[in-house]
């Protein structure tokens, strides 16, 4: 017993020991607080498979109770560096098992009819297609195989929009197949072709293959296209290089000339910052100076004066779907699985700093003043992103079999989002029945 005593007041005393003893402690405090933090992080994807993903609710819950099973184990047992680590394993294991299954479940929407029964003879697909060498994402919608073909190219360059036509211009599907392409760099298709090779040209082979590939599968000599802000860049060159293939083109936003519209905009931008006292943004502005910006900057420096663009355009332009958010509609749809929609954000900002200094040299007043399509060009009587004075001039030089400027009294820079209705109505009642 005398001896039990005195080994006890020789630990207890031993300086040495005590120190290594808060040394374990704070050790297995910090271990435990990583282990906190990794469970914290890894749980968000399992979370997120049932908000924002096509995953279905009865797997997400298995993912989910599996993911707390490993949470509750790693902090009631596991005291020892071993298991801590195996619990962090399993729970980085765990969250790209959610990650993986909201990119295979991904998915657009069957189409339906006022009960939500599929409709008899449509078709509803996300689909991978072959382009030039790559491979690349498609939608496919509409309410028979038979009708004609429209393909849409999106803005950006770097803008996805898969959610957005069906979202927006779910009619549209009932008189045409809507064909909603991410381009490369862009959504899920991010990765499709290095960025080192994205070049406009690039865009329009890419398109060129892809209408190629559409009039075979629906058995069509020709298809629409509707371009948007930078989609009408590769839309106006295909229509050049291409007319046999296109019964019209239709253009919201046409681009005619990059640095001459920003440039544009950019002054416009102080003139309504000046009018609003926005003092600190004109003297940004005025430091940033006119475009065009070299590719480092060239995403803050539109972001100061898109800014006070979009509010402008927010104020004034009052259609039924101006309440639109294209990164919320786009972050919440079932297309995109979780890993897209982090592409989907990088892709924004990645691409359009890639390729958009590539067009300081584009003027199509100079370079493309007659198309052998009709041409229809949307014009939102509020749009201050694209230069509508300059698109207008380009229009009035254009030389087309047949072309038509229509104003969108209560649109901005996007009518077929701002006035979905309307978009409609042109499409049918004024694009698709001349040509028939």
């Amino acid at each position: 017993m005398t001896n039990t005593l005195v080994q006890h007041r020789e630990q207890t005393h031993n300086p040495h020991l005590t120190f290594f003893g808060v040394l374990r402690r704070i050790s297995r405090g910090l271990l435990l607080l990583v282990a906190v933090v990794v469970a914290l992080m890894t749980a968000i994807p399992v979370v997120l498979l049932f908000f924002i993903t096509a995953v279905p609710v009865w797997l997400s819950a298995v993912v989910a109770l599996l993911d707390i099973g490993l949470i509750y184990g790693l902090l009631r047992y596991a005291n020892t560096p071993p298991l801590v680590g195996g619990g962090i394993v399993a729970l980085v294991l765990v969250s790209a098992l959610a990650i993986g299954l909201s990119q295979g479940f991904a998915a657009t929407p069957p189409i339906t009819d006022a009960d939500g029964n599929p409709v008899p003879g449509s078709i509803a697909t996300l689909e991978q297609v072959e382009l030039n060498g790559s491979h690349q994402w498609i939608t496919v919608r509409g309410h028979s195989t038979d009708l004609p073909v429209l393909l849409f190219l999106a803005g950006g360059p770097g803008g996805s929009e898969l959610a957005m036509t069906r979202k927006y211009l779910g009619e549209l599907e009932q008189h045409f197949i809507v064909v909603n392409w991410d381009q490369p760099g862009t959504g899920k298709s991010y990765g499709a072709v290095p960025f080192d090779q994205l070049t406009p040209e690039r865009y329009v082979q890419d398109g060129y293959a892809l209408t190629q590939y559409l009039r075979e599968r629906f058995d069509e000599d020709k298809i629409y296209v509707f371009g948007e802000s930078w989609g009408t860049i590769p839309g106006i060159w295909l229509m050049q290089q291409h007319p046999d293939l296109y019964h019209a083109f239709i253009s919201t936003g046409q681009m005619v000339d990059a640095v001459e519209n920003d440039t544009r905009i950019y002054y416009h931008a102080i003139d309504l910052a000046e009018e609003w006292g926005r003092t600190e943004t004109v003297a940004q502005l005025r430091q940033n100076g006119p475009p065009p910006y070299p590719p480092a900057t060239v995403i803050g420096k539109f972001g100061t004066f898109n800014g006070v663009l979009n509010d402008y355009m927010h104020a004034h332009a009052h259609g039924e779907g101006t309440g639109h958010n294209l990164m919320l509609d786009s972050l919440a749809a079932p297309e995109y699985g979780l890993l897209d929609k982090v592409n989907w954000l990088v892709g924004l900002a990645r691409t359009f700093r890639t390729v958009y200094p590539q067009l300081n040299d584009l003027d199509f007043r100079e370079q493309v003043t007659t198309l052998d399509v009709p041409v229809y060009f949307i014009a939102g009587r509020w749009d201050v992103n694209t230069d509508t004075p300059l698109a207008r001039e380009y229009f009035d030089l254009l030389d087309a079999p047949h072309k038509q400027w229509i104003w969108f009294e209560d649109s901005a820079h996007t009518p077929s989002w701002d006035e979905p209705s309307r978009f409609v109505d042109v499409m049918v009642n004024t694009v698709w029945v001349p040509t028939q």
